[in-house]
Parts: structure tokens; C-alpha cells; sequence
């Protein structure tokens, strides 16, 4: 199959946008559940060498997205609804409550630059610029959450942020938009302080994601 799609004209940040294309590439379906991703062929098709292809291959795996197996390579595996669930549930709901420590202790900086980042955000979706738009978004969240004080509640979410889950907005048709209307929300509940309201619009934001997610899957079959 010709992959000449999938080249990469400009250089910066090569390693991200080796991962970026390839994780598009799979979930997206352009390579099937079990294939065999050959580097040579990966490196020809985007015009990189074999190390930044090896590099992203490695942390595919870490995403669940591929399997290195010894004398194969890289296999890609299927990503299920019920994997999509599982992440998307344990998200909304662990989420949900660490935002919940932490407004109490953000401080007038963090809702400073929450404002801003969701500036940012509304920029990049005039521009249509995703990997902008996919940056600040995981910021936001981040900062949202900082102020918990749960270490172990940090670790878990960043291994179910890990992956696939920032990346919607490259995928999802109008996820860009929503997303940004949520993100508007969830600013307002922050600067009036009701850690109530804000638990809620975070976890049907994150279920919400998930559900589309899982539709984009099914049609793609």
C-alpha cells in the first residue's frame, strides 16, 4: 500500500510528529488491527530515518496502540470500545475529584493562566491549528489539577492521559469547537469557586469525549 501520505515535510519537533502521524494513522484505521509495521517501509513512506521511526514505535507500545514482538516488530493492536470506555470512565471520574482538591489551592496565577490557555485553545481552533490546540488543552487540564494533593491520583491520571485521549481533536470532526465551549464552562465554575458544578461539567466533558470517540471507532469498521 502507498504511504506517501504519511511524509513529513517539515522537520521540527520531528519525534513528536512521527508519534502524532502514526498514532493518527492507526486509530484512524489506515493500518489494520495485527498488521506488521516495517520500518524501512515507515521511514521511506515519511521521509525520516529508521531512529525516530523506532523511537515512535516505542512509545506506541506504551500507548497500547502497538506490540514489539520479538523477531515480528511492531504489531498493531486493536483499539476496542471497551478499552475506550475503561479509560474514558476512570478519566471522568478520578478527574473529577482531583479538580475538586485542587480548587481550593489554585491561586490567582493558575486562574491567570487557565484564562489564558483557554485564550490560546480558541486561537488555535480559529486556526485550525490541532497540535497547538492538543498542547494547550492538556496544559489546562494539567493546571487544573495541580493544586491535588493526592500523588497517587497524579500517576493514575497521567498514565490514562497518556496516549490516545489528548489527541481527539485531531480526530474527532467539531471536537475543537466543543471541547472549547466545555473548557469556557469549566473556567467560569473555577473563578466563582463551586467545585460542585465543576466536578460535574469535567466528567460528562471526559464522558462525553469517550461516547464520540467510541461512535468514530464503530463507523470506521
Amino acid at each position: 500500500m502507498n504511504r506517501q501520505h504519511l511524509r513529513l515535510d517539515d522537520r521540527s519537533t520531528l519525534h513528536e510528529r512521527v508519534v502524532s502521524r502514526l498514532r493518527e494513522a492507526i486509530l484512524k484505521g489506515e493500518f489494520e488491527p495485527g498488521e506488521r509495521l516495517v520500518q524501512e517501509e515507515l521511514a521511506e513512506a515519511m521521509g525520516v530515518s529508521r531512529m525516530p521511526i523506532r523511537e515512535a514505535l516505542r512509545q506506541l507500545e506504551k500507548e497500547g496502540l502497538v506490540t514489539l514482538e520479538p523477531h515480528k516488530g511492531a504489531i498493531v493492536t486493536p483499539v476496542t470500545s471497551n478499552d475506550i470506555e475503561e479509560i474514558y470512565y476512570l478519566r471522568a471520574v478520578l478527574e473529577a475529584i482531583a479538580v475538586e482538591r485542587s480548587l481550593p489551592n489554585l491561586t490567582q496565577e493558575d486562574k491567570r493562566t487557565l484564562r489564558q490557555l483557554a485564550d490560546d485553545m480558541e486561537q488555535a481552533a480559529l486556526s485550525e491549528d490541532v497540535e497547538q490546540f492538543v498542547l494547550k488543552n492538556a496544559e489546562f487540564h494539567r493546571i487544573m489539577r495541580k493544586g491535588c494533593g493526592w500523588r497517587r491520583a497524579h500517576m493514575i491520571l497521567e498514565m490514562l492521559w497518556h496516549g490516545f485521549p489528548p489527541h481527539t481533536p485531531g480526530i474527532l470532526p467539531g471536537q475543537m469547537e466543543r471541547s472549547l465551549t466545555e473548557h469556557k464552562e469549566m473556567l467560569e465554575l473555577i473563578e466563582k469557586g463551586d467545585a460542585e458544578r465543576l466536578q460535574s461539567v469535567i466528567r460528562k466533558h471526559i464522558l462525553r469525549t469517550g461516547e464520540a470517540f467510541k461512535e468514530y471507532l464503530n463507523d470506521m469498521k
